[in-house]
């Protein structure tokens, strides 16, 4: 057997020495510890299921032959979740201070073998524990509901990769998914709505009057008993989320007394923005309501945490309630902010008065957080740093780096995704703790977690899809020690577990096959680089217009752009192409190349090409996902350009994209200042958007500025954002975005 090991994540420290250990039905497995018995069957069980090995579970002494033993050392100096394996030809010895260090080391002697596909170990010893306490994986089952089998399947595949905790999204617009006894509307009516299959989630019509309601389902009791006991047995800890105050149509729907209009409402069939139904603050009937849930739910998950949810809450409803604004006054809160921070702290010190502690999304920070709470950061990471410099504990989850609904590659090769753009490279380079935090402040991060939300998921096929392989990378960002992590070892050891996938028939994601196109400044100019995540691609392209076959030129170095040219570029392996075929124009100008300073920075949820991408020649499509565009959400455009030298202009044009639909306008105005020093500019010169933004049509638009033969060195250039979307867009009142993707100088 190949003496390969390729685990992910990768150990703290791993010897691997000659020879091999054969598991075989000779064998045994060995456990003193009563508390740790539960674990020797576990791995009994998963080496029959996955291998068709039968071993015996016996008392046996430390160092007999043929025996995996697992030993419970809780007086050892091992700290919580730390193993040390050692494999020998004779033996077996696996050996932690407390049963979640005895799962660990069973998951790493697992994934060993599901690598290998042979019963055979090589001989070796790792010593291993995690950097983070907190690791976990996130599950929208709200959206569309996914059977428990497939539930057990998740949590299993958490703990193969490190996981420890299982974020169960249970309660949104879409459904409620879990029994409440003393509410039996909450799934009588509120897990059901009209069946929109097929449909795209933004273009989901509401249920007409008596359509029946035959799309959702809801896990009784039972299941969800069961399901906390498989994860239990996998030391795999799961936090229900109860949404409120808002998110709230299906629970809703189902009791309109707790709002504050009394309804009638529908559970929601796709997505609708703004949704501005909320659980009343006002009425104390509302809390007796969450109390008795928060009570069942507490009964069936023994762990310390409760996710109340507490993001998108719009407050429309409680500005003109009268009981909410009677209870603003009463409590002598400044507005409907402060309101929402009462809100969550009532909920707070009834969770801490059955000793849980409450856990919510960033905007539980509005108005005033909760003493004790939780933050779970996903709209970036400030919030996590505001709440980690107060004293709070600090989950990291930001869109930029941990929203596996993000597509994996470049739309035109993957199923329809929500949007955003999240390859496998940039989850591996996420790093939960900021640089710069104070000591004092960075101990309150405890962690970070990937969310899986099911918009555009309405199969597990497509949840698995989605997951895989970025959950692997993101297991080793929140495993292994910074000085251990390598994007070129993780992508190399990937290859073995792309094999397994297969092997279990998983469907993962092919993305990371894809060819990026990317700019690249060189001492001779601007270049193009041709990249894929995949280890040591056979890339081959064309620059003549045709597809690329096997016998197109193989990448090797740069390519110049010398001119206006079209990059075809694919990935093969043993001659078959693997992945769709990448395609790109790209022009070249003045400005190409040159340095770019941002007055404003663009969001991180959709960066292009980073500070090159307004001048590397690469256009964008109409697809708002294409990584050649540059969002500013709520931001103006403002940068200057350094052309390196006084040359005399004729004009200047900015790429433009109009998506309203996405919430994506023209801007109102575009300006250029002229400079000869950098210093001192000119007036601006003006061109104005003409372009109707209720226009539903996306568009690709140059707004171009005529220069006139001037002469200047430096262009500050500036877009105006519309700041918010109109009164009559959807999304009224919401943050308006700005998509740039080139700015061409001639």
């Amino acid at each position: 057997m190949s003496q390969q090991i390729d685990l992910i994540p990768a150990p703290v420290s791993l010897e691997l020495r000659d020879g091999h250990f054969t598991i075989s039905e000779h064998c045994t497995i060995s456990c003193t510890n009563p508390e740790g018995l539960f674990l020797a069957e576990l791995l009994r069980e998963y080496l029959q299921l996955e291998h068709g090995i039968e071993l015996s579970i016996v008392n046996h002494s430390a160092g007999a032959a043929d025996v995996i033993n697992m030993q419970l050392e809780a007086d050892s100096k091992l700290q919580p979740e730390e193993y040390i394996l050692i494999v020998s030809r004779q033996n077996v010895s696996l050996r932690a201070a407390d049963p979640r260090g005895l799962a660990r080391g069973i998951q790493t002697i697992r994934q060993q073998l599901l690598l290998s596909g042979s019963p055979e170990l090589p001989c070796l010893e790792i010593r291993d524990y995690p950097r983070y306490p907190y690791r976990g994986m996130h599950l929208d089952v709200s959206r569309h509901f996914f059977p428990r089998e497939f539930i057990l399947q998740y949590i299993d595949l958490l703990a193969l990769y490190g996981y420890n905790t299982f974020h169960w999204h249970l309660v949104d617009d879409n459904g409620w998914r879990i029994e409440i006894k003393s509410y039996p509307r909450l799934t009588e009516v509120g897990a059901w709505r009209a069946d929109r299959s097929g449909n795209h989630w933004m273009e989901c019509a509401p249920r007409q009057p008596g359509e029946p309601t035959t799309y959702g389902g809801f896990y009784t009791q039972e299941e969800v008993r069961e399901v906390v006991e498989y994860a239990r047995q996998r030391q795999v800890t799961i936090i229900p989320e109860i949404e409120m105050p808002g998110h709230t149509m299906a629970a809703l729907a189902a009791y309109p007394e707790f709002s504050c209009t009394g309804g009638p409402f529908e559970v929601c069939t796709g997505s609708y923005w703004p949704i501005t139904d909320i659980y009343c603050a006002g009425n104390d009937s509302t809390f007796a309501f969450l109390e008795n849930i928060l009570l069942e739910a507490m009964e069936l998950f023994p762990g310390e945490y409760i996710h109340i949810g507490g993001d998108e809450a719009d407050k429309t409803e409680w500005k003109r309630c009268p009981r909410c604004q009677a209870r603003i006054a009463k409590e002598n809160l400044a507005d409907v902010a402060e309101l929402q921070s009462w809100f969550i702290q009532r909920i707070e010190k009834f969770l801490l008065s059955h000793n849980r502690r409450l856990i919510g999304w960033d905007e539980i920070l509005e108005g005033g957080l909760a003493p004790e709470a939780t933050v779970m950061s996903w709209r970036g990471m400030q919030g996590g740093i505001q709440a980690a410099n107060s004293g709070h504990d600090v989950i990291m989850t930001p869109t930029s780096h941990c929203y596996f609904d993000y597509y994996q590659a470049e739309p035109e090769f993957e199923p329809v995704a929500i949007g955003g753009y999240l390859p496998l490279k940039r989850v591996y380079a996420f790093e939960p703790t900021p640089p710069g935090l104070d000591p004092a402040a960075a101990v309150h991060i405890l962690g970070g977690q990937g969310n899986v939300w099911s918009e555009y998921m309405p199969d597990t096929d497509q949840v698995e899809y989605m997951l895989l392989p970025r959950l692997c990378a993101l297991a080793e960002v929140l495993w292994s020690p910074v000085n251990t992590r390598d994007w070129n070892s993780f992508r190399k050891r990937l290859q073995t577990h792309y094999a397994m996938f297969e092997h279990k028939s998983w469907n993962y994601s092919r993305g990371s096959h894809r060819v990026e196109i990317e700019p690249l400044k060189t001492g001779e100019g601007l270049s193009l680089q041709l990249v894929t995540e995949q280890y040591q691609p056979d890339v081959r392209f064309t620059l003549d217009g045709s597809d690329p076959d096997s016998e197109s030129p193989r990448y090797h170095q740069p390519l110049p752009v010398k001119g206006a040219m079209e990059v075809r570029a694919a990935c093969f392996r043993d001659e078959e192409r693997q992945g769709g075929i990448t395609r790109k124009r790209i022009t070249r100008h003045l400005a190409s190349g040159m340095p770019v300073h941002y007055s404003t920075l663009y969001s991180d949820k959709y960066p292009g090409a980073g500070l090159l991408s307004l001048v590397d020649g690469l256009r964008g499509e109409l697809e708002h996902r294409d990584p050649a565009w540059q969002g500013f959400e709520q931001a103006d455009l403002e940068v200057t350009i350094d052309l390196g030298a006084v040359i005399q202009l004729e004009r200047l044009q900015v790429g433009c994209l109009h998506n309203q639909r996405s919430w994506i306008f023209l801007p109102e105005t575009v300006e250029v200042a002229l400079s000869t020093d950098g210093e001192k500019f000119s007036q601006p010169l003006e061109v104005r958007c003409e372009i109707d933004p209720v226009d539903e049509e996306p568009a690709q638009v140059d707004l171009t500025v005529v220069l006139s033969g001037s002469e200047a060195r430096f262009l500050k250039v500036k877009a105006l954002n519309r700041g918010l979307c109109p009164e009559w867009h959807p999304g009224a009142g919401g943050k308006a975005w700005l998509f740039i993707d080139e700015i061409t100088v001639e």
